[in-house]
């Protein structure tokens, strides 16, 4: 949809499709209420107030519904908005959205709601990459922290920063355009502002690997030689069932992921047993071991698996070597078995559940250095890019400050900075950047 476009009626489901006990149809648009007006039984609408009724379609009632109605501007679109709250049956919903459908509206594109909203002035557009995030979040912490965005912590921070920007360019105009009447700044306050700006920026930056981190996650590759409890320890570290455990080698074929709340996400791989496989009848299992060492190499951390009640095999060594220049934990399974115990290495029986919390601690501490609750601004690779644009012209305009350069060319470095954060809020953008942020967002959103 092009900016300039001008606004249809849309609607979509905003619930996922299922079984369950409500599922919602959500319509915006100058033809919202027209539209409901045809299909429902009670359509007094009054701000604020639910309405109870049938929606109906040519006398045969579908569902009993319960409208909420919203009037433009005090919506979540900035237009009018309705509501409807069925019974949440897969079909009893896609037969309403059909009948709204087929009685003037389109089907809502990706993000298309909350696309505007942004358009409408209703959220700036870290306002709305923060619903995303919220919705697509992995974990409960990144759920909270970008719940600040939402409700514009960034937007607050970036507008201040904006405004000092701002503040600098227009002083330095003015002295360039009105010579007589007013006189260039200082240089030496020209250098105090931006180190100041520069600071404020810098500060919100502070948190861009910690927030790539938490919005992305990290990657734990479990590997070892068949046979030593690897998939018995996937298990229990999620809690659950997912992968086939016996006691025979080489079970574990492909690779399994699974995604494990540390505070941060945590993708879980299971890999197959690493060992030499040369028999053609073994060639499932030597792909299946080719696609363990490049898990390996690609994880972000190791737990090494070895039986302890067998010892360090030579097959064990082997797979060390591999493993000993990443960042990596030694984890001892099977450890019910023996009664002496080294430092360094974590002890656990897969089987029965000793020593797994322990082990949850050790690898939330090498996962979560950083207390993610404490991150104070939320930002996305897009918001980040914006920042360190404005960073390297103000950067550039500080270091022409200093050897006293022409303020009608410092003006231009100021600028470009404030073009960058134009940007990220939204106030300036392009049709591109903005379907590409919201080709993210799901339908209905």
């Amino acid at each position: 949809m092009n900016i300039t476009d001008e606004f249809d009626t849309i609607a979509a489901i905003s619930t996922p499709l299922g079984t369950g006990g409500v599922g919602v149809i959500r319509v915006s648009g100058d033809k919202a209420f027209e539209i409901i007006e045809k299909l429902f039984t009670n359509s007094n609408f009054e701000p604020r107030k639910f309405n109870h009724g049938w929606i109906v379609n040519e006398n045969e009632k579908l569902d009993e519904v319960l409208v909420l109605p919203f009037f433009a501007p005090n919506s979540y679109t900035g237009e009018d908005v309705v509501e409807i709250q069925c019974h949440g049956g897969i079909n009893v919903v896609k037969n309403i959205l059909d009948l709204v459908l087929k009685n003037g509206a389109r089907l809502a594109e990706k993000g298309e709601f909350t696309k505007r909203a942004f358009l409408n002035k209703r959220m700036d557009l870290s306002q709305a990459e923060a619903v995303a995030d919220i919705i697509h979040s992995k974990t409960s912490n990144f759920a909270k922290v970008s719940m600040k965005n939402l409700s514009g912590v960034l937007n607050g921070k970036i507008g201040e920063i904006r405004n000092d920007i701002f503040d600098v360019l227009s002083k330095i105009t003015a002295g360039i355009d009105f010579p007589e009447d007013v006189k260039e700044p200082e240089y030496d306050y020209l250098i105090e502002c931006l180190e100041n700006i520069l600071s404020k920026i810098n500060k919100v930056l502070s948190g861009a690997k910690t927030s790539n981190i938490m919005r992305q996650g990290i990657s734990v590759a479990i590997v070892g030689k068949p046979n030593v409890g690897k998939s018995s320890l996937f298990n229990a570290l999620l809690n659950l069932d997912r992968a086939i455990v016996t006691d025979i080698a080489g079970t574990t074929r492909d690779v399994l992921r699974e995604t494990l709340d540390l505070g941060i996400p945590v993708t879980l791989i299971d890999t197959a047993g690493i060992r030499g496989v040369n028999n053609e009848q073994d060639k499932i299992e030597a792909i299946g071991i080719e696609y363990s060492k490049q898990s390996l190499d690609e994880a972000d951390l190791v737990l090494f698996v070895y039986d302890v009640s067998q010892g360090l095999k030579d097959e064990d060594n082997a797979i060390f070597e591999l493993v000993k220049d990443k960042n990596y934990i030694a984890v001892a399974n099977k450890a019910d078995l023996i009664t002496e115990r080294n430092d360094g290495i974590v002890y656990i029986s897969a089987l029965s559940g000793e020593g797994v919390n322990d082990l949850k601690q050790v690898l939330t501490s090498k996962v979560c250095e950083i207390e993610p609750e404490n991150l104070e601004y939320v930002t996305n690779s897009r918001q980040q890019a914006c920042l360190n644009r404005a960073r390297v012209s103000l950067e550039q305009a500080l270091m022409a400050s200093q050897i006293r350069e022409l303020q009608d060319l410092i003006s231009i470095d100021v600028k470009s900075a404030l073009l960058a954060l134009d940007e990220l809020t939204g106030e300036l953008i392009t049709d591109d950047i903005l379907d590409n942020i919201f080709e993210h967002f799901c339908i209905g959103k």
